[in-house]
């Protein structure tokens, strides 16, 4: 079982605390990102809209200064999916009809970056509509897999995962709705983290449709950071919830884990099984508790066919189905209590374990595919299964609104492999504090 290692790039904080002692200025750390940047950008295409000028502005300004006590990014370059508006830069969401729609003003989650000292880069690479487990579109073209060029990099934030797993900057800022950070991550070999719903304000990652106005927040899409380690992600998130959260500080050796690797609607590949049963005997070796069943797991069936009813209901925005059909008021109000009453399982569930531990997709990342998703297929375990089948370890945290922390457990052949660290709703720092230590048990 092969365990790809992750970049020896500085991460986030690493490069904080580097520019603190003065070893590296602001203004270097963001020259040095953006030759990564276009040294190894040209065979994977992950940061597609570039902001480098006011990049080294905004660094040669900081150079002349210290950073704050609330500014413990002060210094660091990174980049923001493209679905994020920046004041000046296009926001596209894939569509060459919006290549010239360009942002007014900053989305909350990068003013709340800046204010933290992060400089911005540029944003990355995504599917049309952000509606694809691979990120290519007729704006920005194709964004490649950095362990495997012929294989994608995963989608909608796979640009931005394709970019800190190479190395070009530390961290990034993505969103999650169907897997949108968790299977990139997955596919890259690095963290992500889908946040609870309504944790961090989506204020700004807008479609263009909306011409420059705000929209409410919708059902089950959040926004979430990625970055090459747990500390990372912690500060990410750190400085973006809307509220603080209380943090249990519990050690791995306290906490109870239940293993979900079957699921009525997706077989999971092999390829994906191994790496984590290898780490799941790790944790059991090291005297943790991970039972392989429960009663108290909620119907996980009937779970993603209401999963994939939101789903759609979210994505289409009161548009008419292939079909013609919608879904009425009254109904869509229903599927809400449906929610509320498998998040409310799932809250008895956390009562008696404090994590829950599963793939974060049925494969690891595959070849290219033009096809369109509803029609696509793929191969688990030698047999042919339809592809939109895999949304269901999507659906197994976004339905009941729970945070998910995926962390690299290791790979098969040259490819790595993830798995989702799920909590009760509001534990996302505990998620990826548990993330961080059993990445610490594998790997030292």
């Amino acid at each position: 079982m092969a365990y790809p290692r992750l970049t020896k790039k500085p991460g986030a904080l690493e490069t904080a605390a580097m520019i603190r002692r003065g070893e590296l200025s602001p203004h270097e750390a963001v020259e040095a990102a953006i030759a990564r940047i276009e040294h190894l950008d040209a065979h994977i295409n992950a940061v597609v809209v570039t902001d480098f000028e006011r990049a080294l502005e905004t660094a040669k300004a900081m150079d002349a200064r210290q950073a704050g006590d609330d500014q413990p990014l002060f210094g660091v370059p990174m980049t923001v999916k493209e679905s994020f508006n920046i004041a000046g830069l296009p926001t596209t969401f894939g569509h060459l009809q919006f290549a010239d729609h360009i942002a007014r003003e900053d989305a909350e989650v990068v003013k709340r970056l800046k204010a933290a000292g992060a400089i911005i880069l540029g944003k990355t690479n995504v599917p049309p509509d952000l509606a694809d487990l691979q990120s290519d579109n007729p704006v920005y073209g194709r964004t490649n897999n950095p362990h495997d060029h012929d294989l994608v990099a995963g989608g909608s934030s796979g640009g931005g995962a394709a970019a800190v797993a190479s190395g070009m900057v530390p961290c990034e800022y993505g969103s999650d709705i169907g897997s949108s950070i968790r299977n990139p991550a997955h596919f890259n070999g690095i963290f992500g983290h889908k946040t609870s719903f309504l944790l961090v304000s989506r204020r700004g990652h807008t479609h263009p449709m909306a011409g420059h106005r705000d929209v409410h927040d919708g059902p089950l899409s959040v926004v979430g950071p990625m970055a090459r380690s747990a500390e990372d992600l912690d500060v990410l998130l750190d400085v973006t919830t809307s509220f603080p959260l209380v943090r249990s500080h519990k050690p791995l050796a306290d906490c109870r884990f239940l293993a979900v690797l079957d699921h009525p609607n997706s077989e999971i590949d092999a390829a994906v099984r191994g790496p984590i049963e290898c780490a799941l005997d790790e944790m059991e070796r090291a005297g943790i508790t991970v039972d392989r069943s429960s009663k108290l797991l909620p119907d996980l069936a009937e779970q993603h066919a209401n999963y994939l009813r939101l789903l759609n209901t979210a994505m289409a925005r009161g548009r008419p189905g292939p079909d013609g059909q919608t879904l009425s008021l009254a109904d869509y109000y229903q599927l809400l209590d449906v929610q509320a009453r498998n998040e409310y399982a799932w809250g008895d569930l956390f009562a008696e374990y404090d994590f829950v531990l599963a793939p974060p997709l049925a494969v690891l990342a595959y070849p290219h595919d033009q096809t369109p998703i509803r029609d696509r297929r793929i191969t688990i375990n030698g047999k042919d299964s339809a592809f939109a089948d895999m949304l269901a370890w999507a659906g197994l945290a976004t339905f009941p609104n729970l945070p998910s922390t995926v962390i690299p457990v290791g790979g098969t052949g040259n490819l790595p492999c993830g798995m989702q660290v799920m909590g009760p709703r509001w534990s996302d720092f505990d998620c990826i504090a548990a993330a961080g230590a059993i990445g610490r048990l594998l790997h030292g």
